[in-house]
């Protein structure tokens, strides 16, 4: 085999990678028929056949698993290459990050902010989805780093490292006060809280379990901002990083309680490749133990 057509095999790499014809042509901005045509190609190339057709599935064969597994090595390895070209460029370095749409976003910030210089060397885009959209992009080389209240995926790779920078307990507010003491009050209004597939809303439901409390929950959020705004708008009990506690009161509300045994937690994941990116070293560098105690003079002067 003297020569290998490396288009074919890109097209065959990007049907095993999104599971089908049609959604690799979307990304690909081809036709199916071309997509299945060079594919084809490759198989004769290749002599033998690299999918199966199961149902309306395509199954890759013990052929194009082998395929698959030294395309993957090399297509990745090419994202890695041109995403170091990327960042070592003389114009503004491009810091593209995830953001977990649980997380606090002036904490996020303030994370952010401490990473990127201020002399316009470096361009942050940043994107807000849910942390496993955010594990899928980051393994796909469409993001330098993730910001997330889990790790747990990251384990599963060993591509991605993690970091845990920091953690808070958690305190629960709201526009009136009750005469029983926390934290049987929660049970006296509807809950305003973290949807259940975010860590904190799944320890907050064990929580509750242990605590033998039986709360009425009015309403789940994905998003922190839009759960506090509910709040304020005086709908019921809510919760939130016990760090903006300062903030929370100058709106009024009133504090009803609070628990370090739940506790929202921020972690920092990147693929390794990643480790050399200017931001990524500087943010691993840089100690949040000030900002995770509820004295960072940037958060509070923002109060």
């Amino acid at each position: 085999m003297s020569h290998l057509n490396y288009n074919h095999l890109y097209y065959f790499w990007m049907v095993k990678k999104s599971g089908s014809v049609v959604r690799a042509a979307e990304v690909l901005c081809l036709t199916p028929q071309t997509v299945t045509g060079q594919i084809r190609a490759l198989e004769q190339r290749l002599n033998g056949s690299l999918f199966t057709r199961v149902g309306r599935s395509l199954e890759a064969t013990e052929l194009g698993e082998l395929v698959f597994r030294y395309a993957d090595k090399m297509f990745s390895l090419s994202y890695e290459m041109l995403d170091l070209l990327n960042y070592q460029k003389d114009a503004a370095t491009l810091f593209e990050v995830g953001i977990a749409d649980a997380l606090s976003k002036a904490l996020v910030s303030r994370v952010l902010l401490s990473v990127v210089p201020g002399d316009a060397s470096m361009h942050l885009a940043c994107y807000e989805s849910s942390h496993d959209d955010l594990m899928t992009r980051l393994r796909e080389h469409k993001l330098d780093m993730i910001l997330s209240d889990c790790a747990g995926e990251s384990l599963k790779y060993p591509e991605i490292l993690s970091k845990k920078l920091g953690e808070c307990g958690v305190s629960f507010f709201s526009s009136e006060s009750y005469p029983a003491a926390f934290p049987a009050c929660l049970e006296a209004a509807p809950l305003l809280i973290p949807g259940r597939r975010t860590s904190l809303g799944q320890q907050l439901y064990r929580w509750f379990d242990e605590q033998g409390l039986k709360v009425s929950i009015l309403g789940e959020f994905d998003d922190a901002a839009m759960m506090k705004a509910f709040g304020y708008f005086r709908r019921g009990i809510f919760v939130a990083p016990s760090i903006y506690r300062q903030e929370i009161l100058s709106h009024g509300m009133h504090l009803l309680g609070e628990t370090c045994d739940i506790k929202e937690e921020y972690h920092v994941m990147f693929a390794e490749r990643m480790i050399q990116h200017p931001a990524v070293k500087r943010l691993l560098a840089t100690d949040f133990a000030e900002l995770f105690a509820g004295r960072d003079r940037q958060v509070q002067a923002s109060i």
